[in-house]
């Protein structure tokens, strides 16, 4: 009791730390406090309260989504009447404890005071000046303060009462612990379609087939679009950069071409310049090696990276660095931090990409640049026209946009369907509607307008009947292959090994239910478990079949220490929704016998304040 007293005013004081300000900021007309939104069986419920419970709530949100919430959202959301709900349910509480006349003595909430770490000065002892300063710059005073921890204690006894005679449901914790952890020893081999032939098919049992299967040979939805556009690509090799303007650009740009020599390197700094030395000495000796040294400082590698440095960066300590290998060790060197030894980890070689070998990229980037400049320089016309009516070809006829026409479904790509913005766009376009712009990613701009829409329609069985003859043999050899799987694992179950019968078994000596075995079905494991000793089954696959044979069953040990944690886990688990469903039982019956008055008009003036 004394440890969830504990945790329900810190938590209670964290929220008001929170929840800054709040006290006495809600008001309600003129000029009066709004101090209660309601009673329930007399009993006021605090505007506060309800307030504070908004602020979590809005809180919780905002964590979960990383989102800013604002207020209307919210409450379009039904959390404002969620924050009611919660403290009218636990007002309806407070008056049963008030009830039953169960209290909390003023002993123990001075003890919960005097103990709380957030009350205590640096000398470890309750601050009567902190606790009250604390409570201050939260808008709190001493009364509120203990009265609210000594309600949430007496609702805890409250709560300790209702389910302190429920037991303790070992037995299911056992059964489930010792079920989930049972053991199956399996062998198992694939079957695949090699050397298995199906009959030539009948007209008939073609017909039959893409009768019983209209979705395989339907065509889809196809969407008859007219369009005009223009992207950067389909102007950009107009447009003329001379070399002036390219080598102006590659100077500006230069540190992106010419890479100076660097190195790799960490760098562990000293108090002084004969602990350094004796470091490297240690090293050199080779008593400890460079990791040592830093893990002996309780650092990490991480700590001490001092990444792609050059010459000049490392300063006075550069040429000896430079002249380092991969991999040495070198100092001690003067650094900024003090003596230091540095561990090279990488040269890298300078590198420069000449004016000629970047030109041509240079040039492209430039002139995509201009061309979509280009195309928002065209873009208001394009609206303009499009809004007074222009058709495609208007468009195609009075600006530099390029027309075409798009036989379009969700499988074609090419064109302007190569752009995902207007994929979406014709798959949302309505007939009948007007020419609709679509903005492209690289800056492009296209107009579609949608013509005609023709439905899903089966194709006639003369124009697939190859397909329908595939699709036949197909489905006719995985099941003669799962039936010739079908008759082995009998075989097997019967007696005859798995080499008899011409497979190459692999085996799972301890299965569980929560295992895997790479190469199975979905369904591999259930069917295992599903199987007494010694049985065995088929299962299909996307290519073949798998035969599976129990071997043995092996029950789990009742003293295996990972048996009996999940026995506690589970119990625990258990006790806490059954606690949970019980005690929200409970309190749904006591708010049900409650007399609750709710102020709407307060309410609303709280939730006035939250906008």
């Amino acid at each position: 009791m004394a440890a969830r007293k504990g945790k329900a005013w810190i938590y209670w004081l964290m929220v008001v730390g929170i929840l800054l300000g709040f006290g006495g900021w809600f008001t309600g007309g003129a000029g009066g406090r709004t101090t209660a939104i309601g009673t329930v069986d007399g009993l006021d419920v605090a505007a506060q309260d309800y307030a504070n419970a908004l602020r979590n709530r809005m809180r919780e949100v905002q964590e979960q989504t990383g989102q800013p919430l604002e207020f209307a959202q919210f409450q379009a959301l039904g959390l404002d009447r969620a924050a009611l709900a919660e403290v009218v349910s636990r007002r309806v509480l407070d008056a049963e404890v008030q009830r039953l006349e169960l209290s909390v003595g003023d002993a123990r909430v001075a003890e919960a005071v005097r103990s709380a770490p957030a009350f205590q000065g640096i000398d470890g002892e309750f601050d009567r000046d902190l606790y009250r300063e604390q409570l201050s710059r939260n808008g709190l005073n001493e009364e509120a303060f203990e009265t609210s921890l000594r309600e949430d204690s007496a609702r805890a006894i409250l709560q300790a009462a209702v389910l302190g005679g429920m037991p303790e449901p070992t037995t299911y914790a056992e059964v489930l612990a010792a079920y989930s952890n049972e053991t199956r020893a399996v062998t198992w081999a694939t079957v695949t379609p090699e050397g298995v032939t199906v009959p030539e098919p009948s007209e008939e049992e073609l017909r039959a087939h893409y009768e019983a299967n209209p979705d395989a040979f339907t065509a889809p939805e196809t969407r008859q679009v007219s369009y005009a556009w223009i992207t950067p690509e389909m102007i950009q090799g107009e447009i003329a950069i001379d070399d002036a303007e390219l080598r102006a650009v590659y100077d500006e740009r230069r540190d992106e071409f010419v890479q100076e020599e660097r190195r790799l390197v960490e760098r562990l700094v000293f108090s002084s310049e004969e602990d350094a030395q004796a470091a490297q000495a240690r090293i050199d000796s080779g008593e400890v090696d460079f990791e040592a040294l830093v893990e002996e400082r309780g650092l990490q590698l991480s700590d001490i990276d001092l990444g792609d440095v050059s010459l000049d960066e490392l300063e006075e300590a550069g040429e000896p660095i430079f002249a380092a290998a991969a991999g040495d060790v070198v100092g001690p060197l003067p650094s900024s931090l003090g003596p230091a030894l540095f561990r090279v980890n990488a040269v890298l070689a300078a590198d420069e990409i000449t004016f000629e070998e970047a030109a041509p990229d240079l040039r492209a980037e430039i002139a995509s640049d201009r061309a979509r400049d280009i195309i928002d320089d065209i873009r208001p016309q394009v609206e303009d026209l499009t809004a007074g009516g222009a058709t495609i070809t208007d468009l195609a006829e009075r600006t530099d946009l390029e027309p075409g026409e798009l036989t379009w479904s969700e499988d074609v790509t090419e064109g302007p369907a190569a752009y995902a913005e207007v994929r979406e766009a014709v798959a949302a376009a309505q007939e009948g509607a007007l020419p609709q712009i679509v903005e492209l990613a690289d800056g492009g701009l296209a107009v579609l307008q949608l013509d005609a829409v023709t439905p899903p329609a089966l194709r006639p069985y003369e124009d697939v009947a190859a397909e329908v003859r595939a699709s036949w043999e197909a489905e006719a050899l995985r099941a003669a292959v799962l039936a010739s799987a079908e008759a082995q694992a009998q075989a097997i179950a019967g007696g005859a090994s798995f080499e008899e019968q011409g497979l190459t078994p692999a085996a799972e000596a301890a299965l569980t239910r929560r295992g895997a075995v790479e190469g199975t079905p979905p369904g591999f494991v259930e069917a295992a478990f599903a199987l007494e000793a010694g049985q065995a089954r088929a299962l299909a696959t996307p290519d073949g079949a798998v035969v599976l044979r129990v071997d043995g069953i092996t029950p789990a040990r009742a003293d295996d220490p990972a048996v009996l944690a999940e026995q506690t886990a589970i119990a625990e688990q258990v006790s806490s929704s059954l606690a949970n469903d019980v005690f929200g039982a409970y309190a749904t019956q006591l708010q049900a016998n409650s007399e609750i008055r709710i102020n709407d008009q307060a309410v609303q003036a709280v939730n006035n304040q939250m906008n």
